[in-house]
């Protein structure tokens, strides 16, 4: 069961996709789930640094 504080939420995913994800995780010590969580956040995160302006560095998370 899913905790609390997190969202659940079904994903389709490319079966070989799957298997490149799979592989990604067991090399970094990771499940799977905990992999996508971190390639989002990780995503999420250049996203944002890229649209802060760098006069502005307390943006920076």
């Amino acid at each position: 069961m899913a905790s609390p504080k997190r969202k659940s939420f079904p994903l389709r995913i490319d079966p070989n996709l799957w298997k490149e994800v799979e592989a990604w995780a067991h090399q970094e010590f990771r499940s799977v789930n905990g992999q996508i969580e971190f390639l989002l956040r990780e995503a999420v995160r250049r996203r944002k640094g890229a649209s802060q302006s760098p006069d502005n560095p307390e943006e920076t998370p």
